[in-house]
């Protein structure tokens, strides 16, 4: 259910209600809006605890929450979240852009990586350190020597890192050297990693499985939020169909959807939604004009040769290309994209 406070509720009053719902055995989520203060309070719940809430002081009301997503539904919080990390914003009319290669493979290839990414726009870099590949004879990453890689990539441009964490025992690891974690769409429902990634404090962007729901989508979320972390960033990256003319099915209504039934930021990797070099620029331009907050893309200094997904990736000129489209359709949205 949500409590909430009246206009101008002092933070003792919002603390001592908040106090109050730990004491009946429930989570206290503290949501500061634009007007006001609403509470979360997560666990089972009785009409005795309702009642007993109302009686706080500064308590306007107490509703339930409806939908099975607690903290990330909109009946909580109606303002979008903007999720900040370092050089990338995403959210509330600013649309980041996180670009780099599939994989980080050496120092030489992630530097002129971020320098380019970054000249034409992009406010973060990506690249895997950690990849979880479906064939255990792919190249599995550089591991923290890439992670490192990162780090000095992020020196040299000022560039925000974004790369894939696979194990709750590498969170920690990844968390020291990036500024978002990525969960991926393999782990989407991989309980226990959420949970770490959401006690990290790190932002978190979060990738819909292949066969996953909106509302499993949305339930993976929450584990996140409910171990503390409100900065979650959700990630349609295309799901598995019949259709076999691209690597996956790019449902773009998904992001309109999402916009009704959640605060949280959305972004659309149209790389991994496509698998095709000549479908990205088109479904980038798409998905600014669907509504997302942010784009994931791959880009990568010779994609014939790149070690990982090297056929969905842009090239250097492409992505400026796709940049300029990109930002012409958010400026007809009065929206701003990239740096």
């Amino acid at each position: 259910m949500i409590v909430v406070m009246k206009p101008g509720a002092s933070e003792h009053e919002i603390r001592h209600t908040a106090e109050r719902v730990e004491s009946l055995g429930l989570k206290a989520h503290i949501i500061q809006g634009t007007e006001r203060t609403v509470i979360a309070a997560i666990g089972e719940k009785r009409a005795e605890h309702k009642l007993s809430l109302e009686s706080s002081p500064g308590v306007a009301e107490v509703v339930p929450i409806l939908a099975p997503y607690k903290v990330a539904s909109r009946e909580v919080k109606k303002e979008p979240t903007v999720v900040t990390a370092g050089s990338l914003v995403v959210g509330n009319g600013q649309i980041g852009v996180i670009a780099g290669p599939c994989s980080v493979e050496s120092e030489e290839q992630i530097l002129i990586s971020a320098q380019a990414v970054k000249a034409a726009g992009a406010t973060a870099l990506r690249g895997g350190a950690f990849k979880p590949r479906t064939s255990p004879y792919s190249f599995q990453g550089l591991k923290e020597q890439g992670l490192k890689l990162l780090a000095a990539a992020r020196e040299a441009t000022g560039l925000a890192i974004v790369t894939e964490v696979v194990a709750t025992e590498d969170v920690d690891l990844v968390a020291k050297y990036s500024d978002v974690l990525q969960i991926g769409a393999r782990n989407m429902q991989n309980y226990r990693l959420l949970e770490a990634a959401g006690k990290s404090g790190v932002p978190v962007l979060l990738k819909r499985g292949p066969s996953a729901t909106m509302e499993e989508l949305l339930l993976a979320a929450e584990y996140i939020l409910d171990a503390g972390n409100p900065n979650v960033m959700l990630c349609e990256r295309g799901i598995r169909t019949f259709e076999t003319h691209t690597r996956f099915t790019l449902p773009l209504a998904s992001v309109p959807y999402l916009r009704a039934k959640t605060h949280l930021p959305i972004v659309v990797d149209p790389s991994h939604g496509t698998g095709h070099t000549y479908l990205v620029p088109d479904m980038a331009a798409a998905s600014v004009a669907a509504g997302a907050d942010g784009l994931i893309l791959e880009v990568h200094p010779d994609p014939e040769n790149a070690l990982s997904d090297g056929y969905q990736s842009l090239s250097f000129p492409q992505f400026a290309a796709t940049m300029d489209r990109c930002r012409k359709v958010a400026q007809a949205l009065d929206k701003k994209l990239g740096g």
